[in-house]
């Protein structure tokens, strides 16, 4: 695949994408579980729903896929299209300064270590970064690491929080030890996947700005809608959903969004 090819064709999922994202995840919209459920009937998908379609589009058969930061697994809550995808791919590498990138089931090849540490004797068509940027203390170091690892032609794609939503603004004022606790209430999950954040990759125009330093041009770009905050509480996430689509019919963001930026190497 070609720089050419990648800045005139989309890899930022469509309607029938995201449909095919739902039916191998959450399965048939009729019978699966009630959060699934509801999100469908008000035409809503999760942002990692939407993540996930995206490197979906740009895993193409024997493609050479990095994936920085993503632990134990690519796609957390996706175990189906994570064991798909991998098999697509010709030479899938994992890397990750945590422990944890060892548990991982999918990867051929598992390194624990910072990215800007790493090294490969050829470069990769794919690079994603899921819920990476906002840990990322060295922006430069890391990007000057993809400009790399990347092939011309290839692929950097960052999905992160949006520096400016509610509950980013919030986690940056509240204490790291007190990071955990709010993130168990309002989604669950371990400690141990509880990292401090520095927010120095958090917007569009600074990721855009730095992937241009290391050679990389933007070739799509989205703001993905965030209700997820309250899905543990039906009545909460109903009115947030309610809210979501009565902004975007007067053509208003959510305030609560994620990012996920598609970075095309020169």
């Amino acid at each position: 695949m070609s720089y050419a090819h990648f800045m005139t064709h989309r890899v930022l999922p469509s309607a029938t994408d995201l449909a095919k994202l739902f039916a191998l995840k959450y399965g048939d919209p009729a019978t699966t579980g009630p959060n699934p459920r509801r999100r469908h009937a008000h035409n809503y998908f999760l942002p990692a729903d939407v993540y996930e379609a995206t490197v979906a589009n740009a895993v193409f058969p024997d493609c050479a896929w990095l994936d920085v930061g993503g632990g134990a697994s690519p796609f957390p809550d996706n175990a189906k299209l994570a064991g798909e995808l991998a098999a697509r791919t010709s030479h899938f590498v994992g890397v990750d300064p945590s422990a944890n990138v060892f548990d991982n089931p999918y990867t051929h090849e598992k390194h624990q270590a910072f990215i800007e540490d790493y090294t490969a004797s050829a470069p990769f068509d794919l690079a994603t970064l899921r819920m990476v940027a906002e840990h990322v203390t060295a922006p430069t170091a890391v990007i000057n690491a993809l400009a790399r690892l990347v092939k011309p032609g290839g692929l950097a794609i960052v999905f992160t929080v949006d520096l400016w939503s509610p509950v980013t603004v919030v986690s940056r004022v509240v204490p790291f030890d007190l990071h955990y606790p709010v993130k168990k209430l309002l989604w669950g999950g371990e400690e141990k996947d509880t990292f401090p954040t520095a927010y120095r990759m958090n917007t569009r125009r600074d990721l855009k700005r730095l992937f241009a330093r290391g050679g990389f041009c933007e070739s799509e770009f989205a703001w993905v809608d965030d209700c997820s905050a309250l899905s543990r509480f039906p009545l909460l996430n109903t009115v947030e959903l309610v809210t979501r689509n009565a902004l975007r019919k007067v053509a208003l963001r959510y305030p609560e969004c994620n990012l996920l930026g598609v970075y095309c190497r020169k």
